[in-house]
This record gives C-alpha cells, sequence and structure tokens, in this order.
C-alpha cells in the first residue's frame, strides 16, 4: 500500500490560561475564533483564517512549555513575503514579546528562506517565515537550522 499524501491539518496546544492565549494568537498572528466550549478549567477554543480551522487552544495544563520533553519542538507559520514576517514582528514587538534572535534571520547560511522566533505566553516556540527574501539576514546559528532555537 503506498502511503497517502498527508497534509498538516490543524495544530492542538495546551495552554494554561485560555483567555490569554486567545488574545495573543489574535493579537500577534492575527487569528479569528472560529469556536470555543467547555466548561470550568477544560475549555477550548477553535482558531483560524477565512473560516479554516488552523490551531486549537486547550485549556487543560500546568506549568510551561518545556523543551527537555519530548512533544512539539516549534510550532512555524509560513507567510509570503518577508515584509509580511516583518509586520507580525512589528505587532510582536507592541505586545513586548520576547525573539529568540535578533530581527528576521536565514534560516541557515545561505538560506533564503527566514523569519522571526518567539514563544507565546506558556512559552511554546513558534516561527513565522516566508519561504524567500531572508538571503541577507544574519545566520545566528551558521549552518545548524536557526529554527532550533540553538
Amino acid at each position: 500500500m503506498t502511503a497517502p499524501a498527508l497534509a498538516t491539518g490543524h495544530i492542538g496546544l495546551n495552554v494554561t490560561d485560555l483567555d490569554r492565549s486567545i488574545d495573543f494568537y489574535r493579537r500577534a498572528l492575527g487569528f479569528e475564533q472560529l469556536g470555543a466550549g467547555g466548561e470550568g478549567d477544560h475549555r477550548f477554543a477553535f482558531l483560524g483564517a477565512e473560516g479554516k480551522l488552523q490551531v486549537t487552544l486547550w485549556q487543560q495544563s500546568d506549568g510551561e512549555f518545556s523543551a527537555k520533553t519530548p512533544g512539539l519542538h516549534h510550532l512555524s507559520f509560513q507567510v509570503d513575503t518577508i515584509d509580511q514576517v516583518r509586520a507580525v514582528e512589528s505587532v510582536l514587538q507592541e505586545l513586548r514579546v520576547a525573539f529568540a534572535h535578533d530581527g528576521v534571520v536565514a534560516h541557515g547560511e545561505g538560506a533564503a528562506s527566514g523569519g522571526i522566533f518567539f514563544a507565546d505566553p506558556d512559552g511554546i516556540r513558534l516561527e513565522v517565515y516566508a519561504p524567500t527574501g531572508a538571503e541577507n539576514a544574519p545566520a545566528p546559528s551558521g549552518a545548524a537550522p536557526t529554527c532550533g532555537f540553538f
């Protein structure tokens, strides 16, 4: 049997404070809330754009994201241009989000793709990148992938 061609559907993230996370993903990344449900400490929200589900948030966690345990390494969002990456960067700066690297960086030495790297309120590592336009941007990790958050 040949494996079917799979595409990523939506991504589900555990969060500690659903309202805070909804606000962050709406303001920082421009998602709209498509739905919500649950009650008490077990609530969820569906976020996306143009009616398409992209991220689900699940309020069912304590603590903060850990890069030391198996699971999600980082979540990446692609945009069309470096100018769009910079527009997201500007919004994140207004929200006083800390970045893993200074400004737009290339994915590696000589790479045309690049973006920005940061974390959400629960410490989940995020990336917004464009496939081209970062040719002249620094590659802070040398030949290692910048999205490695090294």
